[in-house]
């Protein structure tokens, strides 16, 4: 009996020892995470009130540019509207004035650009930028652009040198670096051609202004200038009545200056025959087939033989 109390005893003794660990234990838990706890929700607060006062100042600073912001949003706007007004206005005198289109194609090209500079620069100067750093700004930019788009800087130089010496205008036929073909127009770039087969070809200003210009279409007339070959078997100055007569017969060859038709040449198998004609610059490309046609029937009508080149292969046995 005793036995079984003092078993009791023990059993209840070890509950209580269990229950106040489990209890200690606790409270140390409790105690031990407090700070813990404490230290997040204050990080979390601060964080927070960064955040509130990050947007109170983007807020403040919203408000206070606000006015600038939206005057410079309508002086671009209407810095816009102005200058396409202004670009109008001289579109339509310049084509009343006595200018020609190269010039005026030119000019509308280079106030544009221009007055498109200036209406930025007013809306930067508006948001509070100093026209101070804004001209630093641009000089450092002008000097690294200078540097870097040298050739397009030459192209716009190019552009007034050939408004200054006028060496072609819009509408003339004319030939630089190559290319041939009639001008349509000239931007503070690029001088435009479209060329007989009806490509537009860009040449820039600079090459324009630096290589060989020829102008077909600046005289009124033109010399056309062609080589007749026959045989040595043929009578010469029966090709050379036969060629005046034809040169003679087409309306487009003009009598005065008169034209010259004349040996020029013992080639190793032709007699060659210069045939130097006066034309219309207008007419210069019909005359030139009509001769070429016209002369060859009138060679075979009369027995005139063109030669060609021959191999004579001899074999020895």
């Amino acid at each position: 009996m005793n036995f079984k109390i003092f078993k009791r005893v023990i059993t209840i003794d070890t509950s209580v020892t269990s229950v106040v660990s489990e209890t200690a234990e606790n409270i140390t838990q409790q105690i031990t995470s407090q700070p813990v706890e404490t230290n997040v929700v204050d990080a979390i607060s601060e964080k927070a009130e960064e955040t509130a006062t990050l947007f109170t100042k983007l807020s403040e600073m919203f408000s206070a540019k606000l006015p600038s912001l939206v005057f410079a949003l309508i002086i671009l706007v209407t810095g816009v509207v102005i200058t396409k007004v202004i670009l109008k206005a001289i579109k339509k005198m310049s084509s009343r004035s006595t200018l020609d289109k190269t010039a005026n194609g030119f000019l509308h090209s280079f106030v544009s650009t221009v007055l498109y500079a200036i209406v930025i620069v007013m809306a930067l100067n508006v948001l509070g930028v100093p026209m101070a750093s804004i001209i630093t700004v641009l000089g450092a930019a002008g000097l690294a652009l200078s540097l870097a788009l040298q050739q397009c800087l030459s192209n716009v130089a190019g552009g007034f040198i050939i408004l200054g010496s006028k060496p072609f205008k819009v509408g003339d036929f004319i030939e630089i670096n190559g290319v041939t073909g009639e001008v349509e127009g000239i931007s503070v770039l690029y001088t435009k051609l479209l060329t007989p087969d009806n490509k537009l070809s860009y040449i820039p200003n600079g090459v324009a202004a630096n290589e060989k210009i020829t102008n077909y279409t600046v005289t009124q007339t033109r010399r056309l200038d062609l080589v007749f070959s026959i045989s040595y078997e043929n009578d010469f100055r029966k090709a050379l009545e036969i060629i005046s007569s034809v040169a003679a017969a087409n309306p487009r060859a003009l009598k005065n200056p008169q034209p010259v038709i004349r040996l020029t040449a013992h080639g190793s198998s032709s007699l060659d025959i210069d045939c130097k004609v006066w034309v219309k610059s207008s007419e210069y490309f019909d005359l030139r087939y009509d001769m070429m046609e016209s002369v060859k029937e009138a060679f075979d009508e009369n027995g005139i033989k063109i030669p060609y080149t021959q191999i004579d292969v001899s074999i020895n046995k």
